[in-house]
């Protein structure tokens, strides 16, 4: 059985997303009051808030976690057309600081030009890059080069997906038979655009992504979308989430079976 326990978050305005780390053992919240806040899970199960801060100059949509493996990093995008890297370090520069965590921003990511509704770290077999989608229907992909400096992202891919993206979520699996994927939402409300999810797999030879599904069944706009972790199958499963959540799995012959 499920056992509820609310927190009481004080952030201002409508919270948009809730974010937990590799382990559970932290959470990140961000809202339309422009911050972000860090929570750490406590010995008595009790989560506090450890940092909150302004990200952003207009609403947050998201925020994520990368694997531990590359720091304790974050990123949010928000409304005012950017996505922004985040790292806590310990302060050593003064005494204030000293000894204590803080976040600090790594760099600002400013390619889109309307609101990014989506930022996801790819899974952490590739290296450390970062998947941002905007409502302009562009998926954008970025690599950072050396891990110990999260202040240089290269952009290596831009997706046109033709309609508005409200989400985006890679595919976990690290298996050398499965190249590199990504689905991507959309809650573009127009009648003349039916379906809504599409999904895109890297080429080698081209080193392009390119298209490789459209899930026609999905009409209704898409709030969130979100692949399983493989676990060694031969087929991928997806749960989007429209006005009900649908589960699909995906089979490598590019077939839509619900």
């Amino acid at each position: 059985m499920f056992v509820a326990r609310s927190i009481a978050a004080d952030h201002r305005d409508l919270i948009h997303d809730v974010s937990f780390d590799f382990h559970g053992r932290r959470m990140a919240t961000c809202s339309s009051d422009q911050s972000v806040k860090v929570w750490d899970k406590g010995e008595n199960g009790e989560w506090h808030c450890t940092a909150s801060w302004k990200t952003h100059s207009g609403s947050v949509w998201r925020v994520t976690w990368a694997h531990p493996e590359f720091g304790q990093v974050l990123a949010s995008c928000s409304f005012d057309r950017t996505a922004a890297v985040w790292e806590e370090i310990v302060g050593e520069s003064n005494d204030k600081l000293r000894g204590q965590s803080h976040w600090v921003k790594r760099t600002t990511l400013v390619d889109s030009r309307t609101s990014v509704t989506d930022v996801k770290f790819a899974p952490k077999h590739m290296g450390l890059m970062l998947a941002t989608c905007s409502a302009d229907g562009v998926v954008r992909i970025y690599e950072a080069p050396d891990v110990m400096n999260l202040s240089q992202w290269s952009l290596q891919h831009e997706i046109s997906c033709k309609l508005s993206c409200s989400c985006i979520s890679w595919n976990p699996s690290s298996s050398r038979a499965h190249a590199p994927m990504i689905a991507v939402g959309s809650d573009d409300g127009s009648p003349n655009i039916l379906a809504k999810v599409q999904i895109y797999e890297y080429n080698e030879n081209t080193r392009k992504y390119a298209k490789a599904e459209t899930l026609m069944t999905v009409t209704d706009p898409v709030h969130d979308i979100s692949f399983a972790p493989n676990l060694g199958r031969s087929f991928h499963i997806l749960a989007v989430a429209t006005k009900d959540v649908r589960i699909f799995t995906l089979k490598h012959l590019r077939k839509e079976l619900s």
